[in-house]
């Protein structure tokens, strides 16, 4: 992985890479979402800025789900503060966000397995050749950027038109970031991305999303597991029944503090009491 990194372009050279430093990426203030009666976001805050790790934890229930799919324009917000780059965002459905630079890799990846990676990375976007109505898939183009981007993140796929299912799970999470990161994102909200990997395949995504942030971007992280997000983090939000228990920055909590914090803090010490400290 040492050796990819050298092959990215400087962050400079990469129009996402350079908002201005004093703006944050995406800013929400006291955002609620309805559904009737049901409250799933009750004031969320959160700040996302170009070059960090904003980790986002809570258990399940915690709002998550429905924050992500708020943010990535797929539910409006009842009430509250949406920024996007410093200006005021209102989203009517998906094409809004990624037009606005916000992606989402979703756990389900959206992927067909028999598909080639090639095929996969491009869905629906793929480049064409020729004058209409003679214009074509230039499918030499998609497999030549597909070989140099899995190249510059360290995975050498041999074969382009190779079946993405061949892929380790490691490896189709970071074809996913890629094609994401390839097409213009600004803002990286990745759903659970460790959750079904092994330690290998875990190592491996980690990595890459420490090297998406060297290239400027702005990376949601959202995850169950603490270790994972205190790996490469650099702030964490912890939701609780929709709303936002406190941002804390990596130096002002320790991880077990924040394991606590996220667990439900006094809720888990009356449990570990009542089963006689074996929590």
């Amino acid at each position: 992985m040492s050796a990819a990194l050298d092959q990215f372009p400087a962050a400079a050279a990469n129009p996402a890479a350079s908002p201005r430093i004093d703006t944050p990426l995406i800013e929400i203030r006291d955002v609620r979402k309805e559904f009737g009666h049901v409250i799933a976001l009750a004031g969320v805050s959160l700040t996302v800025r170009a070059g960090e790790v904003l980790c986002l934890l809570g258990d399940n229930g915690a709002g998550k789900s429905t924050l992500i799919k708020t943010l990535s324009g797929v539910h409006r917000p009842t009430s509250g503060s949406f920024m996007v780059d410093g200006k005021p965002a209102a989203f009517s459905g998906p094409r809004d966000a990624l037009n606005a630079g916000i992606a989402t890799v979703f756990q389900d990846l959206a992927m067909i397995p028999l598909m080639s990676v090639t095929r996969n990375f491009f869905m629906g976007r793929e480049p064409t050749r020729g004058v209409w109505p003679f214009r074509r898939v230039d499918f030499k183009q998609c497999r030549d950027v597909t070989h140099a981007e899995m190249r510059r993140i360290g995975i050498d796929v041999r074969d382009p038109d190779q079946a993405v299912g061949t892929l380790s799970g490691g490896e189709r999470q970071c074809v996913a970031i890629a094609r994401a990161v390839y097409f213009g994102a600004k803002v990286l909200i990745l759903d659970e991305p460790t959750s079904a990997l092994g330690v290998a395949q875990t190592s491996m995504v980690l990595k890459y999303i420490n090297l998406v942030k060297s290239r400027g971007l702005g990376v949601i992280f959202i995850t169950h597991n603490v270790r994972h997000a205190y790996a490469v983090g650099d702030s964490f939000t912890v939701l609780n029944r929709g709303r936002t228990l406190g941002t804390y920055r990596k130096d002002e909590i320790a991880m077990d503090a924040l394991q606590t914090l996220m667990a439900g803090g006094k809720e888990l010490q009356d449990l570990s009491s009542e089963l006689g400290g074996t929590v």
